[in-house]
């Protein structure tokens, strides 16, 4: 009798630097729509469009980085560029998809803010209605291959449910907890489960993963420690948005009230410098994170400038590196496990069901407020669905297309 052979792990290390980056970029200079839109932007150009990561993966990965303080969908690209080209793909997705809305934030700290006056809002209304279209498109295309049944259909349900009526921001955390209970409970066991085929292995140590994850803390405890036994702005300023990036869960909007707290408050920035500068980055694609760049460039204190804006931009995204370096070893081998499994069936579930509760609220609510919006809307999603249109292309045509009617 011949031995089958052992099932392929799909490779850590299959692409290059170049092509993380490009593929990073495109996305960074186009994705429109808060850190939602960006996760249905990425599952379009990874799992449909490049087929680099299953749709299970691809959940997973968003699974563990809710969990993770930072920005999920700046953890999301990180992990996928670390996967595709190690740790140079990581710093590649990280840069392209940040530089852009960074660079612009800048730009508008030192006046370049005529814009807005010259083009007018209608590409900022098209851009909205592209973002439904798109977080609609993921969330048709998630729940067809990881809620097609009744259990799991009743998983996702009960997470929009927690999500969309539990007030605070740790409702999506909860609702992921809760799914991931109910899948350990509930669901039964996959049988003949294709482990191999989704794994997701980043080519990281343990101890690599270790030590990055005891370089989190050490910063965490030793910056506030440095800057108080220095006096040094620089650090401070290295201390402010460092401990921002690492105590904040959901990203997106939720880390406003912390950075007003971190610069308003303690005299760094005015409250008319904040206000402007977060107007601003509502129009800009990319991480809303990127918003501590125009922040470091406009501060009253210590370094300010291009200088700040590096210190700043740098320092709030550096957690979410060392914690993806940190977590993304462990979490293979959990994910793994069959019981961790079931849990990880029913948070899967549970992530269409928080994807879905997005799509409401904010998306659907602030990107439809009148019947051409939906229109519009309705067009980007048939020529996502239908016409198999790239995302970047259609975030492009609404923006020009509201441009031009708005």
């Amino acid at each position: 009798m011949v031995d089958e052979p052992a099932p392929r792990s799909t490779p850590a290390r299959s692409g290059s630097v170049w092509e993380v980056f490009w593929v990073f970029l495109r996305l960074g200079l186009t994705s429109f729509g808060g850190p939602v839109a960006h996760l249905a932007y990425f599952r379009e150009a990874f799992v449909e469009r490049r087929k680099w990561l299953t749709d299970k993966v691809y959940a997973d990965i968003v699974a563990l980085c809710q969990f993770l303080p930072g920005p999920a969908s700046s953890q999301v690209g990180m992990s996928i560029g670390l996967y595709r080209a190690g740790y140079t793909g990581l710093l590649a997705a990280w840069a392209a998809f940040t530089l852009p809305s960074a660079i612009l934030l800048v730009a508008f700290a030192y006046g370049a803010s005529s814009l807005d006056d010259a083009l007018g809002h209608g590409w900022l209304i098209g851009l909205k209605a592209a973002a439904v279209a798109v977080v609609a498109y993921a969330v048709l295309g998630m729940a067809t291959k990881l809620a097609p049944d009744t259990k799991r259909a009743t998983i996702a349900v009960g997470a929009l449910a927690i999500v969309l009526l539990v007030p605070g921001v740790l409702a999506q955390i909860l609702a992921i907890v809760a799914a991931g209970i109910i899948g350990l409970l509930w669901l039964p066991s996959e049988k003949n489960e294709p482990v191999e085929q989704d794994s997701f292995r980043v080519g990281v140590g343990k101890k690599v993963a270790i030590g990055s994850l005891l370089v989190f803390v050490a910063l965490l405890i030793g910056l506030p420690l440095l800057s108080a036994a220095t006096k040094n702005e620089a650090v401070d300023l290295a201390d402010t948005f460092y401990r921002t990036g690492s105590i904040v869960f959901g990203g997106g909007h939720v880390v406003l009230p912390l950075l007003e707290v971190e610069t308003v408050q303690a005299g760094l920035v005015s409250a008319d410098s904040f206000l402007a500068g977060y107007g601003a980055a509502q129009a800009v694609p990319g991480p809303l994170f990127t918003y501590s760049a125009y922040l470091g460039a406009v501060t009253t204190a210590g370094p300010t400038g291009i200088t700040g804006a590096t210190i700043a931009l740098i320092a709030i995204f550096l957690p979410s590196a060392l914690l993806v370096i940190g977590a993304l070893p462990f979490w293979e081998d959990l994910r793994r496990n069959r019981l961790a499994r079931k849990a990880l069936t029913g948070i899967n579930a549970g992530v269409v069901g928080i994807l879905a509760a997005a799509l409401y609220m904010p998306v659907f609510t602030s990107g439809i407020t009148g019947a051409k919006e939906l229109v519009l809307a309705a067009v980007a999603f048939v020529a996502l669905l239908s016409w198999k249109a790239p995302a970047w292309a259609v975030v492009i045509g609404s923006a020009l297309i509201g441009w031009v009617v708005f």
